[in-house]
């Protein structure tokens, strides 16, 4: 739980001294992908904000199970109304919902390839799902979760803006996750047009931080047990993807400051402009220091697996994000550290 981890309970204090989350006071919050890294991070900082600032947001979060709940949630769970189900098969919602934060969606790149059909399902139809409930029950705002990867492939040159859309070769199964994004962002601005659902979408890269999973596939966590367990970063490819990245605390304030201030039917991008690296420079940095080159880094080059991102290069543009009152706190280096952080806090438990 936030209250025994101290990296994580620091990011909450911070972000919510810097922004004026109030308007949550008193009202209820659907999360669905609620035991996910940001899914789960967003029902416990809720549940800090009703500790800590008598906010009293009844929180609903859809999971599938009560195991997963409990390991997302700790002792949280206890001040959490928890629906189970799936967004394909919605169980009823008897309750009044304000707010829904819909972040449910397969993660998993292997998975984009070896179960693309799912893929697609679960992202459009689960956010059809969504948006029809959102309809019903006449929220105030829906937020969708969607992803840097719905850009697409770009030229590479200059700031990517919301509407500078790439390249996607729809014929590549992999290209399930980066379309279904799409079509989700468009069911979003359709919901907007003909229901007049509140819905907004907000496209997120990377997102790395305290509370991640030890064993996390992504490539951010795999820099992190390489330091924690003081083994050499063996990349796969060249690392030549260049992207920027961002801290777990600022894709909440990000995704929150877009559910209470973004414009209806519009998409904004969260990222934090001065981590625009390549993944190679992303592993240099962690050798040299955090690890204090106590470990090295190697190469093991040898044909891309399939389930392996295009080569992006995404110099992404937070203007219009920051147009309401939000910007990014925490740079590339402290990231990793305050991550590698609470997993060793994690780990001592």
């Amino acid at each position: 739980m936030w209250t025994e981890n101290k990296i994580l309970l620091d990011d909450f204090r911070q972000i919510s001294d810097k922004y004026d989350f109030s308007p949550l006071k008193e009202s209820s919050v659907f999360i669905t992908g609620s035991t996910g890294l940001l899914g789960s991070q967003l029902v416990l900082f809720l549940d800090y904000l009703n500790v800590t600032k008598n906010y009293n947001t009844k929180i609903i979060a859809l999971v599938r199970s009560k195991e997963k709940a409990i390991r997302a949630f700790g002792d949280a769970i206890n001040h959490v109304t928890c629906i189970y189900g799936d967004v394909l098969n919605l169980p009823n919602i008897s309750e009044p919902v304000d707010y829904i934060i819909h972040g449910a969606s397969i993660t998993s790149s292997k998975s984009f390839i070896e179960k693309c059909v799912e893929t697609i399902d679960i992202a459009v139809n689960g956010t059809m799902s969504l948006l029809k409930l959102a309809k019903d029950k006449n929220v105030k705002s829906f937020i969708y979760l969607s992803s840097m990867e719905a850009f697409g492939i770009t030229d590479g040159k200059g700031e990517v803006r919301e509407t500078d859309l790439g390249y996607i070769d729809v014929l590549n199964p992999r290209s399930s996750y980066m379309e279904s994004k799409r079509m989700c962002e468009n069911l979003c601005a359709c919901f907007a047009s003909e229901y007049g659902v509140p819905a907004k979408m907000i496209r997120l890269t990377q997102t790395l931080g305290a509370g991640i999973d030890y064993n996390d596939t992504r490539v951010a966590a795999y820099f992190a047990r390489s330091v924690i367990e003081n083994t050499d970063i063996v990349l796969k490819t060249k690392g030549d993807t260049k992207r920027p990245i961002l801290y777990t605390s600022d894709a909440l304030s990000a995704i929150l400051t877009v559910l209470l201030k973004g414009e209806n039917a519009q998409v904004y991008t969260a990222a934090n402009p001065a981590t625009f690296v390549t993944i190679r420079e992303t592993a240099e940095m962690i050798v040299e220091k955090i690890a204090r080159n106590a470990i090295k880094l190697t190469y093991d080059i040898k044909e891309v697996p399939a389930e392996y991102a295009p080569n992006l290069n995404l110099n992404l543009n937070v203007d219009k994000l920051c147009s309401l009152g939000w910007k990014p706190q925490t740079g590339l280096e402290e990231s990793y550290k305050r991550m590698i952080e609470g997993m060793w806090e994690e780990l001592e438990k």
